[in-house]
């Protein structure tokens, strides 16, 4: 499954940003209510814990008049970076499927599902692959959409491809949006390159 060339990336986000956002990028685990007219045949679902990827999911969502779902899983993830880091890595190691808090309810009448996810140690992560285990989407398209730290997409593709064989995969959507790790190496130099000075002259922190 290929990925969209920077310049197709940025027309895809310029096009998205003139939409407005809503009540469907910070929803919790729920399909969208009732709409009037006819049932939407597209569900724009998502796993994202920082936020990043819930902001694209909502402009996919009004974009297409779709149903939204937010992935969580049963047991929450911790709250604290390097916490999340090490129990991803253990469950990516140990090809652990985590149990969800909630599955899409009536996934049969869906036809096209948007599915977006961040890239957790260089693959998708965990709940990505409870979510494809749980859920039959063959004959679906499935689009992924994905953000990532600045590593690229790993193996998600393959991932996407085993989990969901019966699916149609249609080329999807990368961008690079990780302010959480950026974040922390900043604030690391930053404490390395004044602390210690500050400490031996005795200032205030």
């Amino acid at each position: 499954m290929a990925f969209p060339p920077a310049a197709d990336r940025r027309a895809l986000m310029a096009s998205l940003a003139g939409l407005s956002l809503g009540g469907p990028a910070g929803a919790s685990t729920r399909s969208e209510g009732p709409r009037p007219g006819p049932s939407p045949t597209t569900l724009v679902a998502c796993f994202s814990r920082t936020g990043n990827t819930r902001v694209v999911a909502g402009l996919i969502q009004r974009a297409h008049g779709a149903d939204f779902f937010e992935i969580q899983t049963a047991a929450p993830y911790p709250a604290e970076y390097l916490a999340v880091v090490e129990q991803a890595r253990k469950e990516r190691d140990s090809g652990l499927e985590p149990a969800l808090h909630a599955q899409v309810p009536g996934i049969g009448r869906y036809d096209t599902i948007f599915l977006g996810f961040p890239i957790w140690g260089e693959t998708a992560p965990p709940a990505i692959r409870s979510f494809l285990s749980t859920h039959d989407l063959a004959g679906k398209a499935l689009i992924p959409f994905v953000t990532h730290g600045g590593y690229g997409l790993g193996n998600s593709p393959s991932v996407l491809a085993a989990h969901a064989p019966k699916a149609r995969l249609h080329r999807g959507f990368a961008m690079e949006a990780d302010q959480e790790r950026r974040t922390m190496a900043q604030v690391t130099q930053w404490l390395q390159a004044h602390l210690p000075s500050t400490t031996r002259q005795g200032g205030t922190p």
